[in-house]
């Protein structure tokens, strides 16, 4: 498989290379790796970095966009920090974002900031939670109805550690081969599942087809072994930025990683042609139900 990984080499969260159109590469579902560009921790945030920082129970530490902090361990100086070291993170990545992506900037939403301290490797998690199984992000009970999932991680390992990932196969390609077995669609649940407050919004088609493939690419053994994937360590100290709801991708191993989600409205990409919300009309042949037609074909 030709590699999705497409390396720059740029240090200054506020100026990557320029002479090219960085939302080609992320909106084809590939990752964009800066393995120069660091995060640096300020004195005394190396001490955070433990697993015994996240509440019991929970995977990673997250700060709401309003300034909520949320699953952390601690007294309150201690979350404090935890706080404000995510804020500097959100602020930084939304930096590069703006370099990367100027053309998103009036479009994008921030979402949580996370910390994720505790490592991977032997984790216990259900089938549909295990994120060590190649997947795309889509998320039970948040509906987006086709509204795009940026995301930008930072390796802070103070040992040296890399971030493990398997990184899976086109996205057009994975709906080609899950879309047949999807479930069919149902309003009425969808409905259902809104009024017993299951799911924050009520869940459109997009939403549901997407859940499908989420699952059934996590249940699926013999897709998990043999699906055209390659394995990468993003070193500590580097930087990666992709579509994750397009980017098929597991995380294998690692601790003490920083991510930033954005949300973007598909209209506010440079191809909406190229969005998992147009491919999969596209395949379906028909509008999906409850989700907005791809802005160049409404």
């Amino acid at each position: 498989m030709e590699t999705r990984i497409r390396t720059i080499d740029a240090q200054d969260w506020a100026r990557p290379p320029s002479g090219e159109d960085w939302r080609t590469e992320v909106e084809a579902g590939r990752v964009l790796w800066f393995p120069r560009m660091v995060f640096a921790l300020q004195p005394g945030e190396r001490a955070l970095l433990r697993p015994d920082l996240l509440a019991p129970g929970r995977r990673n530490i997250s700060l709401e966009a309003s300034g909520r902090l949320q699953n952390a361990a601690g007294d309150a100086s201690v979350q404090a920090e935890v706080a404000a070291l995510l804020a500097r993170f959100s602020g930084q990545a939304r930096v590069l974002c703006r370099a990367l992506f100027p053309g998103y900037e009036a479009h994008l939403r921030a979402a949580p900031a996370s910390l994720r301290p505790a490592e991977i490797t032997g984790r216990r998690q259900s089938v549909r939670a295990d994120d060590r199984r190649l997947h795309v992000d889509a998320f039970p009970s948040r509906p987006n109805r086709g509204e795009r999932i940026l995301r930008v991680f930072s390796n802070i390992d103070p040992a040296g550690q890399p971030r493990v990932w398997r990184i899976g196969e086109p996205f057009t390609d994975v709906a080609t081969r899950f879309l047949p077995q999807a479930k069919p669609y149902s309003p009425v649940q969808a409905h259902l599942l809104h009024a017993l407050k299951v799911t924050k919004s009520l869940r459109s088609e997009y939403d549901h087809l997407m859940l499908q493939l989420h699952d059934r690419m996590k249940a699926d053994e013999d897709y998990q072994r043999r699906a055209p994937q390659e394995r990468f360590g993003f070193p500590a100290g580097s930087t990666w930025v992709c579509f994750s709801d397009q980017a098929v991708h597991a995380a294998m191993a690692g601790q003490n990683l920083l991510e930033q989600t954005f949300h973007l409205p598909v209209a506010g990409q440079r191809d909406v042609e190229a969005s998992p919300l147009a491919i999969l009309t596209r395949l379906a042949g028909r509008p999906l139900r409850g989700a907005p037609l791809p802005p160049s074909t409404a």
